[in-house]
């Protein structure tokens, strides 16, 4: 597949220079196609009967399967998720931490992870996202290193593993900016979220769980998908592997959905989305102060001229789609393997002067 044919799967970027990947990926045509067939069918056949439930079970298991070959992962510890929030609540809620129990964190995390922390009960260390800082912190009460592997705010990326192998500590890492972005191994580490709408660009509120050890994790939150078999009680039986922890049902054109987005990525993606993410850092340089960590990923933030709001408002108009955040007076570009030198031309002219 070449870039030309690559790029035309989205017919967004026609007019739009999509520049957002970090919060939804654009949508492509052929993901569009199997959602729309999948809910006519159900419009046509119901959605009910043997048939129809066998083969939405089916299809779960051919995404449990694509979505661990992405990460070189068993597909027997990964568990299907709504979100990179819902792969962290499983995990923390899982642990049963409490107020004798320590979670390292770093300043620079998005509450889809940090909520998860806040409500544990233990106590939460928060530090500046430096691997010197993070294993300083760490105590005979740490129980758990809570990270991104790529920060949501700059576009830094923490090396996870490192971490992990240096403290002996446990790692759940927030992979909602790192996976189907740049090149990600699950080996190594205990936990890792993954979002779907993202990077994958598949439809919304779908995501997975990798868990290197199911068995060691507590079921908090049991759904149907939990049990293999259960008694009037409540009492049940685990599902092998980490499909206990899959909290709900998925609709089958999501699930369509997210496998023809997988089938459309092109195996240089990772290469050229690198690629442009540096070009992007080069002329953006030129004209507005870069955030360039030494360790770096698809997602580059800059300082803008104003109030970042307004000027991500201001982009928006122009048909150049970025995002803020918040609190830190960084605008972030996502740059994908669909992005083009024209993109980023647009964002440089739709640039105050």
């Amino acid at each position: 597949m070449t870039f030309e044919e690559a790029r035309a799967q989205f017919p967004v970027l026609e007019r739009i220079a999509y520049l957002n990947a970090g919060t939804f990926g654009p949508l492509s045509r052929s993901t569009c196609d199997a959602v729309r067939a999948e809910l006519e069918r159900d419009f046509d056949e119901g959605r009910s009967g043997m048939p129809y439930f066998l083969r939405v079970l089916e299809l779960r298991e051919q995404v449990r399967a694509r979505l661990a070959s992405l990460v070189a992962a068993d597909p027997l510890h990964v568990a299907l998720t709504s979100s990179t929030t819902d792969g962290c609540n499983i995990v923390v809620a899982g642990l049963g931490l409490g107020p004798d129990d320590e979670v390292v964190t770093t300043t620079a995390e998005h509450f889809g992870l940090l909520g998860a922390l806040g409500a544990s009960g233990a106590r939460v260390v928060v530090v500046e996202p430096e691997p010197d800082a993070i294993m300083a912190a760490v105590t005979p009460r740490t129980r758990l290193l809570a990270l991104s592997q790529v920060l949501w705010t700059t576009g830094r990326v923490l090396p996870v593993r490192e971490l992990r192998a240096e403290t002996g500590i446990p790692v759940l890492v927030d992979g909602a900016q790192s996976v189907g972005a740049i090149p990600v191994a699950a080996g190594g580490l205990d936990f890792l979220t993954i979002s779907g709408q993202k990077w994958l660009c598949g439809p919304d509120s779908t995501g997975g769980l990798v868990v290197a050890d199911p068995e060691r994790l507590r079921v908090a939150a049991p759904s149907y998908f939990a049990q293999a078999g259960y008694e009037m009680d409540g009492t049940f039986a685990p599902r092998p592997g980490a499909a206990r922890f899959d909290p709900n049902w998925w609709a089958a054109s999501s699930l369509v959905g997210l496998l023809a987005a997988l089938d459309g990525r092109p195996a240089w993606g990772f290469d050229h989305a690198a690629a442009v993410a540096e070009r992007c850092r080069e002329l953006l340089s030129s004209r507005v102060e870069v955030v360039s960590p030494d360790e770096r990923s698809t997602l580059v933030a800059f300082r803008g001229p104003g109030e970042t709001a307004e000027l991500v408002e201001s982009l928006h108009h122009e048909g150049v789609h970025v995002r803020d955040i918040p609190g830190t007076g960084l605008i972030r570009v996502s740059c994908g393997w669909w992005t083009s030198d024209g993109d980023l031309e647009r964002l440089l002219a739709a640039l105050p002067a």
